[in-house]
């Protein structure tokens, strides 16, 4: 008697759906990608214009390991389908003053580099590393692959979590290590990148400095964008289905069971099992809008604490910059002042800090002979706590950036741009369908990390399943992979 053949379908091509599907499709589960957009990639998105590739971001990549082992599965190398190329230093950071630091993984650079600083610091950095270490094994190595489905996986945790004070931020605890403000600064920002404020995030996400600092940082030749078509080549190969262009409409239940996702085309599909890879609030709210248990569930998402937005200004110029580095942080006057700003009382400050990317100096073939291509990121509050109209102050917004990338880099930015547009809070709620304009979906704070995120599989539907920034262990790159495998491995132990 033949086997049946299981079935799956995963909403949204960003890297989180297009790692959940490679696993599920390698494993013999014939698998249906479904994305809403044109091309695949969620935030990873990417525009090409006037000779200019600019991608939307996520264009910090770390831990390529954990990318390689999704080829690994069957066989294959990474390698023949995009090039990976690592980027030193891996952030310049500035400060409004002049002051300027180069973070690498670099032994003997670093260490000069916060000698610039503070001598004293040299030795309290080293104890921080050592603390990075120890929170990077615990919450990454082992609890960052696992699904916390029941709060009694969050007890066994406990312990490793109490034993590294992750009830204390991350801002606390560098600056239990090291004195200097910008050294407090330079060693604490990460947490921004995954949509956490320094202030508030808890310790655990330390591990970012020591996950950087053993991988490296890279960069997919051509962008990120070709680091989407890659993971696509793969799933593809394998012989799983990708449709673009084709909102999904509904998760339809019967009982407590998914049964089919329908999309606004009016193409169905029946599956053994669903996982969404959309905005957590989306998927209940809008996609399971029939569904009685997820109804349910909604005010209480709706309560939770989400992540800020972003404001992107993309910008091809003329001339090449060898003197700007492929990342760059520009901090600006104040940290805690405008982290407060930002995330808790929603204002829009006169100040900002500003995270550059410059993939043109790796890459120059993402852009025209001669030209470059940048974007400038501005952190800023979600449109829950800034509900203004984006399509009045973004074009003074994007002004402001400009100038102060002008001031701080390229003194005649306006006479040199080419092409230039910018992506605000409510592209983010459009495009993405995320909640309040949200750019990392839930803010990972200690009591909604874990246990406490979104779950990978739901708890009233057995055969529905969660992957990406609002699941376990949260946004970026590293995380929403590793959520991929933690749901690949329930789902394929629940297929049997």
């Amino acid at each position: 008697m033949a086997v049946k053949t299981r079935s799956a379908a995963v909403i949204g091509a960003g890297f989180g759906g297009l790692a959940l599907a490679i696993r599920l499709q390698s494993a013999g589960v014939d698998t249906v990608l479904i994305e809403a957009r044109d091309k695949p990639g969620g935030r990873a998105y990417h525009w090409e214009r006037d000779g200019f590739v600019f991608d939307a971001g996520p264009t910090v990549i770390t831990d390529p390991a954990a990318l390689a082992e999704l080829w690994a599965l069957t066989g294959r190398d990474m390698a023949a389908d995009v090039t990976l190329e690592p980027i030193s230093p891996f952030y310049r950071l500035s400060w409004p003053d002049g002051t300027s630091f180069d973070y690498s993984n670099d032994d003997a650079k670093l260490t000069a580099e916060i000698a610039k600083l503070d001598p004293i610091d040299v030795a309290g950095y080293a104890k921080f590393l050592d603390y990075a270490a120890g929170v990077y094994q615990e919450g990454y190595v082992k609890l960052g692959h696992s699904a916390f489905l029941d709060f009694a996986s969050m007890v066994k945790a406990a312990p490793a979590l109490a034993k590294h004070q992750a009830w204390r931020s991350v801002y606390s605890m560098v600056s239990h290590f090291v004195r200097h403000p910008k050294l407090r600064e330079a060693l604490s920002f990460h947490t921004l990148l995954v949509g956490g404020n320094p202030m508030t995030t808890s310790a655990i996400y330390a591990l970012i400095h020591k996950l950087e600092r053993d991988g490296g940082v890279w960069f997919a030749k051509g962008g990120t964008n070709r680091l989407v078509a890659a993971m696509v080549s793969q799933f593809e190969r394998l012989g799983g289905t990708l449709r673009l262009g084709d909102p999904v409409d509904a998760i339809e239940t019967l009982g407590d069971r998914a049964t089919a996702v329908s999309c606004k085309s009016g193409w169905r599909r029946e599956v053994d099992a669903v996982a969404s890879n959309a905005d957590v609030m989306h998927s209940y709210r809008d996609l399971l809008r029939h569904s009685g248990s997820a109804r349910r569930k909604v005010p209480r998402l709706r309560a939770k604490r989400w992540s800020p937005s972003l404001f992107v200004v993309h910008f091809g110029v003329k001339g090449t910059w060898p003197g700007i580095p492929h990342h760059s942080i520009l901090f600006g006057p104040r940290y805690k002042g405008l982290l407060t700003d930002i995330f808790d009382t929603g204002v829009l400050s006169e100040d900002f800090s500003l995270y550059l990317h410059h993939p043109t100096v790796t890459d120059p073939s993402m852009a025209p002979e001669g030209h470059s291509t940048f974007y400038a990121l501005a952190p800023v509050p979600h449109l829950g706590k800034l509900p203004v109209n984006w399509g009045e102050i973004g074009p003074v917004m994007e002004k402001r950036i400009l100038d102060e990338v002008g001031r701080r880099l390229i003194p005649d930015i306006h006479d040199r741009i080419v092409t230039c547009f910018s992506y605000a809070p409510t592209h983010f709620a459009h495009d993405l369908n995320a909640h309040l304009g949200s750019a990392f979906s839930l803010e990972p704070i200690l009591t909604q990390s874990a246990y406490f995120r979104v779950h990978n599989r739901d708890d009233h539907i057995p055969n529905l399943y969660f992957v990406g920034a609002g699941t376990h262990p949260g946004a970026g790159i590293p995380g929403v992979v590793a959520s991929a495998k933690a749901t690949a491995k329930l789902m394929l132990e629940d297929f049997g």
